[in-house]
């Protein structure tokens, strides 16, 4: 994990940054913080009331979490600003680990009807009619600029905006069985 502090009009002073190394080890970053930045800034032309913020900028797999408070000390501000990134994270855990996936649950089959290939997603039509958002990153086996029109599977879950595939990958092509003996020659 990367952490980067920096200060704006001032000068990181060493209690401060320890003070950020304990917040940032607070979060529990080991399996999913890939990022922490934190910028501390003086404003000289504020009340001294809220004259020193914190902004912190915290990135893990699929969210950037960012939080600033303002106060009257760098101190008061640090413990403020990792209060509220330590909420926000802990939002994004809860909603995360609360997903059940449903492993007995067949694929879906369905077409690739939509790309959007420099926003990076598409849309799948399934038999029934229903359309199904999909991101790059859910494909499986296949390249995602090469997708258009094919048939595919997929496992489906309620998105934030409709039901959208976590897995898409190309159906593997269909094998045929012969029975050679009722053949007429």
């Amino acid at each position: 994990m990367d952490v980067e502090i920096e200060g704006v009009h001032t000068d990181v002073k060493a209690e401060w940054r320890d003070e950020i190394e304990a917040g940032v080890a607070d979060l529990h970053p080991g399996h999913d913080i890939t990022h922490v930045r934190v910028r501390l800034t003086k404003h000289d032309h504020r009340s001294p009331d809220d004259s020193h913020s914190v902004l912190i900028v915290l990135q893990i797999p699929g969210h950037t979490i960012t939080a600033e408070k303002q106060q009257g000390t760098f101190e008061e501000a640090i413990h403020d600003t990792f209060d509220a990134i330590s909420v926000e994270l802990e939002k994004i855990r809860e909603k995360r680990a609360s997903h059940e996936v449903d492993v007995n649950a067949p694929p879906e089959r369905g077409i690739v009807t939509k790309l959007f290939l420099e926003e990076g997603y598409g849309f799948i039509a399934l038999e029934d009619g229903t359309e199904v958002y999909f991101h790059r990153n859910a494909v499986r086996d296949a390249l995602f600029e090469k997708m258009d029109g094919m048939e595919v599977s997929l496992n489906i879950e309620p998105g934030e905006k409709g039901p959208q595939a976590t897995v898409v990958q190309p159906l593997p092509p269909e094998t045929y069985y012969v029975d050679k003996r009722s053949v007429a020659a």
